[in-house]
């Protein structure tokens, strides 16, 4: 072929090093039928690379119009001032000459220069024809300028491979989790909520069968991540009704019969649920939307469990409950254990807030001091390459440490991972460089370094080319980590941002909303704290990567669920309890929500330990920021989030005093008839 002969190096030679041959696109004639032949251009490129001197970024607009004077089609071309400089030299020095424009290494046009063009505005003339097809090549041709991609072909900017040892592990792992957390949910809500348990876990076993059915319907690819997300649906499906039960116990022991308990529970639970549901389902969205890969697919899991959560947890138990009063019975909400547990509780925990103030004042300096400790970033956010290899024998860290010292210039960050004898290495050589032969020089290296821990007779191409040693590898190139380190951190802060605005919305006051932020902000300087300070001590990876920020978007959402009930509950108490100090309406509300905010932590606490022990090596970091963030941020909803509505505007009442709505009846006095 041409192709091949112009390959030739001796062929080759004969042309300048700047020439680069492209062909040309297939050209139509007038009846729309194909010509049997394709154009070949000569192109001249920009000395030492192939790249053209003037690239799409550019242009910003093209547009297919008519010439007023001869009524021809053209292409209107407009430049920003850097291109209309260089526009402007380059068709002063080509006057007569054609220049190419070309997309992925296609010729679609080579107009003739008429003379120089300044000020970035040109007109490229697609000939006297006004046919429907002369106006479908102006059209595709403003489109091709237009798209900024000129001459720009795809590279792969991230690029994850696992073999299928460790991805089976990984999905077995999480398969095992989602199994015993279901078994444990499920037998909590029995042992605590008595048959009541059983709408509750009807609830839940439709949410998982919605959930998987509309991630089959979508084509969803199952994925560890996807299937953290499950489990942490089956902790928060039941929330719902968790909420909903308290009310009903509360009502229940205030002497109402059980369907005004019923009806008053359902009813008063709304706010609360709809609060939480929609707090927790936006940090969801701005996951999805700033994250990637994996992390998209959690995200996508959660949205749909939260969303199904409110479905099935209002509507669905409401009619199952409904369906089961009518015929003249009702489901006992009390247990044994659940009628003692916070029977009296009657806790002074706003006494106790100078206290927690100094806590979080604490957790305030050793957050601060986590930005210059520093973290272990993940390959996603220090860019380069990462492996996990196996061996078939215990070694050290220190030891693979040493060994890769000498083949890259400098020590990699090598990491235990399951066991002693698999370790996860990551490193920077060559992290500028993309391509297949970069890929296999740093692969070939590490064999190098590591072959003498490999056993006897092992070759480079067994090492690299199959699954026996390398079990995952990942890349991720410089300018995309630097995207998804940004993109981290709008996620962060669009997150707290729309947290903010929903609260002043909901609540309509700014102490509300501001001890929510600083109640999230606690719990995210928390677990950015753990992940500082505490990688030496666990064994296990903490690293700073896209896991750990949808763990930090999840704790934001779920410690809101957490604090939004607190507030709910304060904003109520303060209508009714006229006369009552700030103090006492407070403690009030927080004891009275505190048997659910242990339930609703209780739940998604135990999944997550579950999805910590069973779930694999892939989760184990996720599952373990999770762990730390249901904690804080049932401690933030209670000792850092409640207090600040004493101390901020202490002049002003908690909420609108709460107006009778019952038609008041006014005796008349009306003058006796005497009649005689």
């Amino acid at each position: 072929t041409i192709n091949s002969y112009l390959d030739i190096p001796a062929v080759r030679n004969q042309f300048p090093t700047n020439l680069k041959f492209l062909w040309g696109k297939q050209q139509m004639d007038d009846n729309g039928k194909a010509y049997p032949f394709l154009e070949l251009y000569a192109i001249k490129t920009v000395p030492g690379n192939d790249k053209a001197k003037l690239e799409g970024e550019v242009i910003t607009d093209a547009r297919q119009d008519y010439d007023p004077v001869t009524g021809g089609v053209v292409v209107e071309m407009s430049m920003n001032k850097h291109g209309a400089d260089v526009w402007a030299k380059m068709t002063t020095d080509n006057v007569g000459l054609p220049i190419a424009i070309t997309l992925d290494d296609v010729v679609y046009s080579a107009p003739f220069v008429n003379g120089p063009i300044t000020g970035g505005n040109s007109q490229i003339s697609m000939g006297n024809k006004n046919s429907a097809q002369t106006i479908d090549e102006a059209q595709d041709l403003s489109n091709i300028l237009k798209s900024g991609k000129l001459n720009a072909p795809a590279r792969i900017v991230q690029e994850q491979v696992v073999g299928p040892t460790l991805g089976k592990a990984a999905v077995k792992g999480g398969a095992m989790a989602f199994f015993i957390s279901f078994l444990v949910i499920f037998t909590l809500m029995l042992v605590y909520y008595n048959t009541a348990g059983w709408v509750a876990n009807i609830a839940l076993i439709l949410n998982l069968l919605f959930t998987i059915g509309i991630l089959s319907a979508m084509h969803a690819t199952l994925t560890a991540p996807g299937i953290a997300g499950l489990v942490l649906t089956i902790g928060m499906a039941v929330d719902t009704n968790v909420i909903i039960f308290e009310r009903i116990k509360e009502e229940l022991t205030r002497g109402k019969s059980y369907q005004l308990a019923v009806n008053d529970g359902y009813r008063r639970s709304l706010a609360p649920v709809l609060d939480a549901h929609v707090t927790t389902f936006l940090t969801a969205a701005i996951l999805a939307y700033f994250g990637l890969g994996p992390v998209l697919g959690f995200a996508t899991t959660q949205m749909l469990g939260i969303s199904l959560s409110l479905f099935c947890g209002i509507l669905v138990s409401r009619l199952v409950t409904d369906f089961y009063t009518n015929k003249n019975r009702h489901f006992n909400y009390f247990t044994g254990i659940s009628k003692k547990v916070f029977r009296h509780a009657n806790f002074k925990f706003i006494e106790y807030r100078k206290v927690t103030y100094i806590i979080s004042g604490v957790v305030l300096v050793l957050g601060i001091s986590a930005a210059f400790h520093g973290f272990q970033k993940g390959v996603e956010f220090s860019g380069g390459r990462s492996y996990i290899v196996k061996f078939n024998k215990p070694l050290s860290e220190q030891e693979v440490k040493d060994a890769l010292n000498l083949q890259f210039g400098k020590y990699p960050e090598v990491k235990t991972y399951g066991s002693n004898q698999q370790f996860e290495i990551t490193t920077d050589y060559l992290v500028n460089l993309e391509g297949s032969a970069a890929d296999s020089t740093v692969a070939s290296k590490m064999f190098t370094g590591l072959q003498k821990f490999l056993p006897a007779g092992t070759t480079a191409e067994e090492f690299i080319k199959t699954n026996k040693f390398i079990q995952q590898s990942k890349k991720v190139g410089a300018s995309i980590s630097d995207d998804l380190k940004a993109g981290a951190v709008k996620a962060t802060i669009f997150a707290l941002l729309a947290i903010f605005i929903y609260i002043f919305i909901r609540f309509r006051d700014w102490r509300y909303s501001l001890g929510t932020i600083i109640a999230l902000l606690h719990d995210v300087l928390v677990v950015l704290a753990v992940f500082s300070f505490l990688p030496a001590v666990v064994p296990f990876p903490l690293e700073i990567d896209q896991h750990f920020i949808a763990a930090v978007l999840t704790v934001i959402g779920f410690s809101m669920n957490d604090t939004v009930i607190v507030f709910d509950r304060i904003r109520e108490d303060s209508r009714t309890l006229r006369g009552k100090t700030k103090a006492e309406i407070i403690n009030k509300a927080v004891n009275e929500t505190l048997p659910r905010t242990v339930m609703t932590s209780l739940t998604v606490f135990l999944t997550i330990l579950i999805l910590f022990l069973v779930g694999g090596e892939v989760t184990k970091g996720f599952a373990f920021a999770m762990l730390i963030g249901v904690i804080t941020g049932t401690y933030s909803s209670i000792f850092v989030a409640a207090p600040i509505l004493i101390d901020m505007a202490k002049k002003r009442p908690l909420g609108a005093a709460d107006t009778d709505s019952r038609p008041i009846i006014k005796k008349q006095v009306v003058p006796a008839l005497n009649k005689k």
